[in-house]
Parts: structure tokens; sequence; C-alpha cells
């Protein structure tokens, strides 16, 4: 099992599409607070169809709040400014897959945490700005789970 982890979160659907994901490949979706809309918000349950019920999903205040529950094996940051490629890493069990919100991705504060193992990117073509967070947080999930011959 890996830990998905959203960095302050803005856009419900987002959210709820990766509750989503992670009832499908057996993950647990972790949120860090402040969170931009309520776990209750109809566009979240919209996105999320029935699968809430099904999520696993903790609400934290902090990083170093869901690193002192979790205690993840690796915390791997994601960002478009990192060297290193997602698929350039071997994923284990327990590994944190951390992505940032949706306007400005991590902060320098967080990237910077001595906890994260190390800084990832998605390769996208050149002129490309972003991915949405939810495609992209489905692109590493499936990697590393495809590396763990989808058990």
């Amino acid at each position: 099992m890996f830990h998905v982890i959203l960095h302050q979160p803005e856009i419900p659907p987002n959210t709820g599409n990766l509750m989503r994901l992670c009832v499908n490949t057996g993950n647990r979706l972790h949120l860090i607070r402040p969170l931009g809309f309520g776990l209750d918000d109809a566009r979240l349950r919209r996105a999320g169809l029935d699968y809430r019920e099904y999520a696993d999903v903790a609400v934290h205040d902090d990083l170093d709040a869901l690193l002192e529950a979790v205690r993840p094996a690796r915390l791997f940051a994601f960002t478009q400014y990192a060297g290193t490629r997602y698929t350039d890493v071997a994923y284990v069990d327990g590994d944190a897959l951390l992505f940032g919100r949706e306007s400005d991705g991590l902060p320098e504060a967080v990237l910077g945490h001595p906890a994260v193992t190390e800084r990832l990117r998605i390769p996208i073509a050149p002129g490309g700005r972003s991915l949405n967070l939810a495609n992209a947080a489905a692109i590493v999930v499936y990697e590393a789970w495809r590396q763990a011959d989808f058990r």
C-alpha cells in the first residue's frame, strides 16, 4: 500500500477522483489542511461517486502531523522542477507520494522538509505548463502499483 498525500488541495473534483483512484488501487489518501472545500462538498461527492464511503481518507493539520501518524517508508515530493523522473524510482510498500495544490504546487518549505526523500517530476512536452492534479497522481500511483506487480 502507498500513501497518496494532497497538500492543501483546492478543487473538490480532483480529491473526489483521487478517492476513487485510491479505492481502486488499494491505497490510502491523506489530505493536509487547509482544504479548499469541505468533505461534504457536493462536487467532491459527485466526482467520487459512491467511493467516498469505501475510501480510506485521513485529514492532517500539517505535514509534521501526517509524518507522526503515518511514518512512511519514504516521502517523495512531486514538482515540475525536480531532476529525477518518477519512473527512475523503485517504489516500495509504505512509500508516500506527496502532491501540491492545484494553483501553485508544493511550497519550498515542504519541498525542503528533511523528511522528503527525493523530489520527483513527471515529464511533460516542451511548452506545457502543468498536469491536472488527479491525472498527475494517477500516473505515479499506477507506476508504483505496476512495480508492485499490481498486488
